[in-house]
């Protein structure tokens, strides 16, 4: 047996990567799929259309290696957090997943907010925003959501996927905490924050280790994909975790800083920290570690905006030349000089999470002139992007202590101009692996530390090749310094018009 999988079920896709043991990729697949706006901001998926894609992503990567199933060890699962799906008695969906993006519950949070809100976080560790399926749950609860009532469990996506292939209804310690409903001190469910949710334990998942096997893979899974049926599935953690692991981020001081859609920086401690601040999360992963650090709504999804906004032109010479638009949009952002002439840009487009946990923040250019064309706004929508993780960083730093070592990894370590421009607003040293895959990789060396192919989670550290180091340009640090500044007390200037203005939103 020489090969194991990561599988990540991700927000807009779920891939399957195929590793060596050594941590080298062989073949990878990616498969997307639909997400939902049934209602002004809400966010969902069909859980149907998820399972499909992870059995096609599996197929499609035992046929691209041409490996047989003996070939294959295990698989470990990495997924996206605080989803959310309404289960009947049979097993069945009786909803679509609510994903963490879904903001009908800002009603909710805000209510909680000023209740028992910091009570709730203390114990779980979640902070209290509209992402946490404990608010989904208020809002189902007090608007009697028909699935609400009817629902025998409530579970994510991929406690989906789990009760579909193997009929367990488990969750990893991460997943749980990601809930708003685990207490991170006692690895249990939280009894005060159900019984403001008005559901059970009985509802919920039986909470494991992140090493847990599954075995027994369901005949239609094993016909579809070519794995044997005894392969084992370990059920693994969050992708925030994984990405840790994967990208080696596991010591005091290493910090992972991953770019996806969105965006979010983690660093790994030895016992949990809360305070009242609320700024950061606090996540189990074993009973032995956790994860802290912070989440922003708005990563890659700004490239995208701007690609559908100011990048037709670029969509177009793109498909003409077989190339791709986002990188042709980088290409216009490498020729204005760093600062984009003084153009601001705050990143809020989806609301955001930390460390303001804010839904109704709102994205804004401060600065703009005739001078100003489209290169300097997707310049400054990239900057905009950094300057946000720093804010989390900051955060993250008042309770975890200073980072040492910076680790970049996602869809954003693939582009030389960001990756600089993190080491420069940073003002660090920023190492990046040569795999992009890097909660997959985690996901897969769960995988192996469970069934005992390798001794432990740190020796990873051995198996990840770097690829380079992005070291700060002085000049550029001095002059973000200063734009950093302007930065943070815009977000404060105008958070008294958040409000005001997606109160407008939503009536029109």
């Amino acid at each position: 047996m020489s090969y194991v999988i990561g599988l990540d079920i991700g927000t807009t896709s779920t891939k399957a990567v195929l590793f060596t043991k050594a941590g080298q990729v062989v073949a990878e697949c990616e498969a997307a799929y639909r997400v939902y706006h049934p209602e002004p901001s809400w966010v969902e998926q069909n859980p149907i259309e998820i399972e499909a894609a992870a059995i096609k992503v599996l197929k499609t990567i035992v046929e691209k290696a041409k490996a047989s199933g003996g070939d294959i060890a295990v698989v470990g699962i990495s997924s996206a957090m605080h989803s959310l799906v309404c289960m009947d008695e049979k097993g069945n969906a009786i909803s679509p997943s609510i994903t963490w993006a879904d903001g009908r519950s800002v009603q909710q949070a805000e209510a909680m907010k000023a209740t028992n809100g910091v009570d709730i976080y203390l114990k779980t560790g979640t902070p209290i925003h509209p992402m946490s399926p404990f608010i989904k749950l208020i809002w189902m609860k007090e608007t009697n959501y028909l699935p609400y009532t009817k629902a025998a469990k409530f579970i994510s996506i991929k406690e989906y996927i789990i009760k579909k292939w193997f009929n367990q209804y488990i969750v990893d310690y991460s997943v749980a905490s990601a809930t708003g409903m685990f207490n991170v001190h006692t690895f249990k469910w939280d009894e005060q924050a159900l019984a403001i949710t008005g559901i059970h334990k009985e509802q919920l998942s039986t909470p494991v280790e992140p090493t847990y096997v599954c075995e027994g893979l369901v005949n239609y899974v094993v016909s579809e994909t070519g794995l044997r049926s005894d392969i084992q599935f370990v059920i693994g953690a969050s992708d925030g975790p994984l990405a840790n692991l994967g990208i080696g981020a596991i010591s005091p001081g290493d910090v992972a800083i991953t770019v996806g859609t969105s965006g979010a920086i983690r660093q790994m401690a030895a016992k949990p920290h809360t305070d009242e601040l609320q700024e950061i999360f606090c996540y189990c992963v074993t009973k032995g570690a956790w994860i802290m650090g912070g989440p922003t709504n708005n990563g890659g999804i700004v490239l995208q905006w701007l690609k559908e906004v100011v990048g037709e032109h670029q969509m177009y010479l793109a498909e003409q030349q077989g190339e791709s638009a986002f990188e042709r949009l980088v290409q216009l952002a490498h020729t204005v000089a760093p600062g984009a002439n003084g153009l601001l840009f705050l990143p809020y487009l989806n609301g955001e999470r930390a460390p303001y946990w804010n839904a109704n923040a709102r994205g804004s250019f401060i600065g703009l002139t005739l001078a100003h064309k489209k290169e300097h706004l997707i310049r400054a929508g990239m900057e905009g992007v950094i300057f946000s993780l720093l804010t989390v960083s900051e955060a993250l730093e008042r309770l975890a202590g200073p980072a040492k070592n910076i680790f970049a990894s996602g869809g954003f370590a693939r582009s030389p101009l960001w990756l600089q421009m993190l080491a420069d607003i940073f003002e660090q040293e920023i190492q990046v692996p040569k795999s992009h895959q890097s909660s997959a990789w985690g996901a897969a060396w769960m995988g192996l530390v469970s069934i005992g192919e390798v001794k432990s989670l740190t020796e990873i550290a051995n198996y990840i090749p770097m690829e380079k180091s992005f070291i700060p340009n002085d000049a550029n640090r001095k002059l973000y310094q200063n734009l950093y500044h302007t930065f943070k007390q815009l977000y404060e200037a105008l958070r008294p018009h958040y409000q005001a203005l997606s109160n407008f939103q939503r009536r029109h």
